[in-house]
């Protein structure tokens, strides 16, 4: 009885543990993104460096996350509450990880174009919102993970405001009077797709997080589109 009890609290501590580990990752996958849209806003080769940097931390920790799970299974047989846990824990970590890596893409773009800007008017105006707006729904998704806010709670607006945004971007794209080079509007419309499904992921981890609070899975859950 004392040997079940030792295991359970061992188990009960590496769960606590694992949650904390989500929460740093979503600091991490948010600071990414921010970092990234600076870069992108200013051509500011610090900020595109530091976004190359969370990417990695980030990945390192989305390792440490899939060992700590793996420990949590191996310690006992989990009941359905808390296998439940241990595994979106596990789709939680693999859902920021690709924040991170978007992110990167994007610093790798911006690395590309210095000391020149990705994009000029209005375009780049349009990309900079986006990347605010995949920063905060990033924020978002944080609070969630850690208890601050329901997961729900206004991730369906940043969706349908991040899907008008990818719209007013792609007709300003096609728009004669602000045309660029190929390469240009390629790297425009890529950092543009990329920014999208950085809230595509977090309103996933919404969903996740909403799962291990109703049971709910996701693809059960009413969301827009996402």
């Amino acid at each position: 009885m004392g040997e079940n009890l030792a295991v359970r609290t061992q188990f009960t501590s590496e769960l606590i543990a694992l949650t904390n580990d989500l929460t740093r990752m979503c600091v991490l996958a948010h600071d990414a993104v921010a970092r990234v849209t600076d870069g992108l806003v200013d051509a500011d080769l610090t900020a595109t460096y530091e976004a190359f940097a969370l990417d990695e931390q980030l990945r390192a920790m989305h390792g440490a996350c899939e060992a700590r799970a793996v420990v949590l299974l191996a310690l006992q047989a989990p009941v359905a509450r808390d296998l439940r846990r241990v595994v979106t824990a596990i789709q939680i970590a693999s859902e920021l990880s690709l924040v991170g890596r978007l992110a990167s893409e994007i610093a790798d773009r911006v690395y590309q174009c210095h000391p020149e800007h990705v994009a000029r008017e209005p375009i780049l105006g349009i990309l900079a919102a986006m990347g605010q707006l995949s920063a905060q729904s990033t924020a978002r998704a944080g609070r969630a993970v850690a208890g601050q806010q329901p997961p729900t709670e206004a991730a369906e607006p940043m969706g349908r405001s991040m899907e008008a945004l990818g719209h007013r971007l792609h007709s300003t794209l096609c728009e004669r009077a602000v045309q660029q080079s190929p390469d240009t509007t390629i790297t425009s419309a890529l950092i543009g797709h990329h920014l999208q499904r950085c809230v595509e992921h977090t309103a996933r981890v919404d969903r996740l997080t909403l799962f291990l609070d109703t049971g709910i899975p996701p693809t059960a859950q009413a969301h827009d589109g996402q």
